[in-house]
């Protein structure tokens, strides 16, 4: 993982100062948009990688069944004073050990998790959603971005972003396509406060049955700095 701790970067490991960061920004009316994108149902099961504390089950529908993954004990320790039954929340990593008694999903998200991760293990961790989902299930995820038209700020800002491995659209793209088929990115400005440019990925698992997933290659990454 390849992300700033030092100075004001360490006080965003605390969930209370984290969540007030997001909401300075603006975050929470762009969750209901992207849980819009989510589209969940109830009776569906959702697989979060990387939840903090889990402010995106707000707009998620009632009756889901949620399960939030984070290695930080301040954030599951928000998640579970904030929402109690609601979900499971997890202190683990995402691994093939951690999901192996979880069974299948109809959603996988990762909201701010790529772009933490060099391109080896953010594409197994791809990988590793395609295998969690159920057949027709979905993968979003959700990162800052580089774009060749964006602004000066919004360039500036994502340069100063806590993950130092921030890709243009087709770079994360590019992660998601040896384990989907169908892999549609997008990229997202004016949902902040302040100028960003973020991409989101939608990846789709084919109908019928799980398709078969062999260990990623290694994209090589082409983003500009």
């Amino acid at each position: 993982m390849a992300q700033r701790e030092a100075g004001l970067f360490r006080l965003l490991g605390t969930s209370a100062v984290y969540q007030a960061f997001q909401d300075a920004l603006g975050a929470e009316a762009f969750r209901r948009r992207l849980a819009a994108w989510i589209d969940a149902a109830p009776g569906q099961r959702v697989l979060d990688i990387g939840c903090g504390p889990a402010a995106i089950l707000a707009h998620l529908p009632e009756g889901i069944e949620y399960h939030g993954f984070d290695d930080s004990a301040d954030y599951i320790a928000a998640a579970r004073a904030r929402w109690g039954e609601r979900g499971h929340f997890w202190q683990a990593r995402v691994e093939e050990a951690t999901l192996a008694d979880l069974g299948a999903f109809d959603r996988v998200i990762a909201i701010g998790v790529l772009h933490h991760l060099d391109d080896g293990p953010a594409a197994t961790l791809v990988a590793l959603a395609a295998r969690a989902l159920a057949p027709g299930g979905m993968l979003l995820t959700y990162d800052p971005c580089w774009a060749a038209d964006q602004g000066a700020l919004a360039r500036a800002l994502v340069a100063r972003d806590r993950g130092q491995n921030v890709r243009d659209a087709h770079g994360y793209a590019q992660l998601a396509r040896h384990s989907f088929a169908e892999v549609e990115p997008a990229l997202v400005r004016g949902h902040l406060r302040v100028p960003y440019t973020a991409c989101v990925l939608r990846c789709r698992a084919e109908a019928s049955s799980h398709r078969e997933v062999s260990p990623p290659r290694v994209p090589s990454s082409t983003s500009p700095r």
